[in-house]
């Protein structure tokens, strides 16, 4: 049950400030979403510019401050207004034709509440929206995740802070801060406001949320812009190198770029990008050219040293101010990458035709009733629901020879002796083309061929709490341009669709709309939790390390849309501090960020924080824990048959059911307690409350809904019926809930 708030401060922890006119009625939304998810400590302010801007915050938020501003106010000054008038200890600027996701203004006040005194700036993510498109991801996510949730000083991060986007909008500024620099921070220029802040600032903290929508405004709708405001780009910069190098000098600590050096980088890279991308009339671009090219030598840092390769020429050109040859440098480079595309595309069809051919001619042959190909995860390997069916299929059907699809660089981790086959090879065509089963737990390949003969079993990876398949329409952020029609013609392939649950058939039913069979016998991925027996958890504790006495408690948060990267919403180094020494802490990153570098990397090895990202299988994890911690990940629905404790730790739930979408209110339906903050969970966790008598309550109604047809023997009755034949009432019946017994806790196990 969700933990009781906690009483609202007098003074707010945030100021939204919104200015400017109502732009194309842009302001109106922004105010609705306000009023629609207002937090207790949140205000307000709205500084209206001009009549329609005013007339629409009084009749959409009449609870707001609303400060009337003649027409024709610029932003700056409408910002001045707004923060004068601010009684948070930090500000957030909100543009009028902007928005903010649901949520935004709570998750960025939670964040800055703790943070230490000596930050300034809170950077976070944002998407962009355009007259014709909407949500589209920036490219600073990768920068936010890179700049961890720790606070820093410029000069540590220079080159990832510098490179955010410059908008006010996706940093919230402390307001002590703006008020000792407001002289400095009040110009028309949001981007150099933008830039200057993290010039002054003392420490810089990042969000890796998406908390800002930056909307672009039809360039046709808008004043066309004079070769002044052109040029103004290049004083900018030089403007803000001055300050950058009037910085009080820091130690130079290994790895780190000193601030002008980076700014340098970022105007050179900014210039270049507006010449070449911007249609300005010839006599303007040279001009801009030449005025770029002398801030290029003026501003060069010394012992600077120019990138190799074609942007070390580009600098090169533009530092001479050899304007002819740099239009001759880009034709020649337009024309280079079309032969190159055209060469490649080429390639592309041979190779494809080629495989083509021979999938076709594979297609030719009969159908092998004893071969089944299995892949699970993008074929990431043996794993999930496909690994528990293959499991039981060679103990019930050892004729049907089993076969998985894994990528190459999977594949040295496969099992021994397991066969498989890598995409694109002329057997994995064949297998495709000829097995009788094809079982995954995502999708096959579009161009892959539903025969009449073979049996296509879908065993999904989880229940559905987050919107899935074309229920993804309404989120383009989620969706991210999937291609809805290839989608449909892809589950028409499916004959059997494998359910945990009622609510995961109805739901699968309405998000995959399609003939398939539901196959109501339980994930069996989670029979484990039903035959492992106290000496099968000794083991995997003592695999992981978990001393026989200590608590466990697994950390497995979700990945979400809006994030490039993964940074742990945790301050996980303190949060083991504070459970204690006898509790150790699995920490598990979501699959999605394989590849990528693990955040844990940098955490003190104390033996009580165990990075187990990588270790397989998820459900040994599960047996291993005494509790689970997580968001909104699946998992919940797995553990959950194991009758331990459950944690929701929901920091930005109203962010995620945004813009991902949900099918239930997690919040009124939890499966135990709920924690907002990273201080309600060290709260649950350290006193009675993770396992007493609400969260017993909470977890048992969550099971009765969620863990109904799982009891141990889901893979017999899928193997039964997909590869025997046998009838419905041939399988063995699904146990009452009441009459299953789990695995035993690592308690029990001692």
């Amino acid at each position: 049950m969700p933990v009781p708030a906690m009483p609202a401060p007098a003074t707010p922890q945030l100021s939204v400030v919104v200015h400017g006119p109502n732009t194309q009625d842009r302001l109106t939304a922004l105010l609705a979403s306000l009023s629609a998810h207002p937090h207790p400590e949140v205000e307000v302010i709205v500084a209206a510019v001009g009549a329609w801007a005013q007339e629409t915050a009084r009749s959409h938020a009449p609870e707001m401050l609303v400060l009337p501003l003649p027409d024709g106010t610029d932003d700056a000054t409408a910002r001045a207004e707004g923060a004068a008038r601010a009684s948070g200890r930090w500000l957030h600027f909100v543009h009028a034709k902007d928005g903010l996701p649901a949520g935004a203004p709570r998750t960025v006040a939670e964040r800055t509440a703790d943070l230490p005194d000596e930050v300034d700036v809170l950077l976070f993510d944002h998407v962009g929206s355009t007259w014709e498109t909407s949500g589209l991801p920036s490219e600073d996510g990768a920068l936010l995740a890179r700049a961890g949730r720790a606070a820093h000083p410029l000069d540590e991060i220079a080159r990832t802070a510098l490179r955010i986007t410059p908008l006010l909008g996706n940093r919230a500024l402390r307001t002590t801060f703006w008020r000792a620099h407001e002289h400095r921070l009040t110009t028309p220029d949001e981007p150099f406001a933008a830039y200057a802040a993290l010039l002054l600032a003392d420490h810089i903290a990042a969000l890796n949320q998406v908390a800002y929508e930056h909307h672009e405004l039809r360039p046709e709708s808008l004043p066309p812009v004079t070769p002044e405001e052109r040029y103004a780009l290049i004083d900018r910069y030089e403007t803000l190198l001055a300050l950058a190098r009037n910085r009080a000098p820091a130690t130079p600590t290994a790895g780190t770029a000193p601030p002008p050096a980076v700014l340098y980088d970022v105007m050179v890279r900014d210039c270049l990008r507006t010449f070449a991308r911007t249609a300005m009339p010839e006599p303007v671009a040279r001009e801009f050219f030449r005025r770029a090219a002398e801030a290029a030598v003026r501003q060069r840092p010394p012992e600077h040293r120019r990138p190799a390769g074609p942007e070390g020429i580009r600098r090169t050109l533009l530092e001479e101010n050899a304007y002819t040859r740099y239009r001759a440098f880009q034709a020649a480079n337009r024309a280079r990458r079309a032969a190159k595309s055209a060469v490649r595309v080429r390639g592309r069809q041979v190779a494809a035709a080629l495989g083509d051919h021979h999938y076709r001619a594979a297609l030719s042959r009969p159908v092998n009733p004893n071969l089944a190909v299995f892949a699970a995860y993008w074929n990431r390997g043996v794993a999930c629901n496909p690994a528990a069916i293959a499991a039981k299929l060679t103990e019930l059907a050892p004729q049907i020879h089993p076969v998985w699809v894994v990528t190459p660089e999977n594949a040295p981790l496969l099992p021994p002796h397991t066969d498989h086959v890598i995409p694109g090879t002329r057997r994995y065509r064949e297998v495709l083309a000829t097995a009788k089963y094809l079982v995954n737990n995502v999708n096959y390949p579009n161009a892959v061929v539903k025969r009449p003969d073979a049996v296509h079993l879908q065993t999904h990876h989880g229940t559905p709490l987050k919107r899935m398949g074309v229920d993804q329409m309404e989120f383009p952020a989620a969706a991210k341009g999937l291609d809805f029609q290839a989608l449909l013609a892809r589950i028409d392939k499916w004959d059997y669709s494998v359910s945990a649950n009622s609510h995961s058939t109805r739901m699968w039913e309405r998000a995959y709309p399609s003939r398939f069979v539901s196959l109501d016998y339980g994930y069996p991925r989670n029979d484990v939790f039903y035959s492992a027996t106290a000496a099968d958890i000794r083991a995997v504790r003592d695999r992981l390390g978990i001393p026989p006495t200590h608590r466990a408690i697994l950390y497995a948060p979700t990945h979400r849309d809006y994030e490039a990267g993964w940074t742990p919403r945790l301050d996980l180094a303190t949060f083991a501090d504070q459970l204690g020494e006898d509790t150790v802490l699995l920490v598990r990153g979501h699959y999605f960020y394989d590849g990528t570098p693990s955040p844990l990397t940098a955490l003190r090895r104390t033996g009580r924080i165990i990075d187990v990202s990588a270790y397989d299988p998820v459900e040994d994890l599960s047996l291993a824990a005494d509790a689970l911690v997580t968001d909104y990940s699946s998992i919940m629905f797995d553990y959950a048959n194991l009758d331990r404790p459950i944690v929701i730790y929901a920091d930005d739930w109203e962010t995620y059911r945004s813009t991902r979408g949900v099918y239930f209110d997690l919040m009124a339906e939890p499966p135990g307690q709920v924690a907002r903050t990273q201080r309600e969970l060290t709260e649950i966790l350290t006193t009675e409350a993770w396992h007493d008598e609400s969260a017993t309550k909470a977890r048992a109604a969550f099971r009765r809904r969620f863990c109904e047809y799982d009891d141990g023997r889901a893979a017999e009755r899928v193997v039964r019926r997909v590869f025997l034949g046998e009838s419905e009432d041939a399988l063995p019946p699904v146990i009452p809930l009441e009459e299953r017994t789990p695995a035993p806790s690592p308690r029990e196990a001692v």
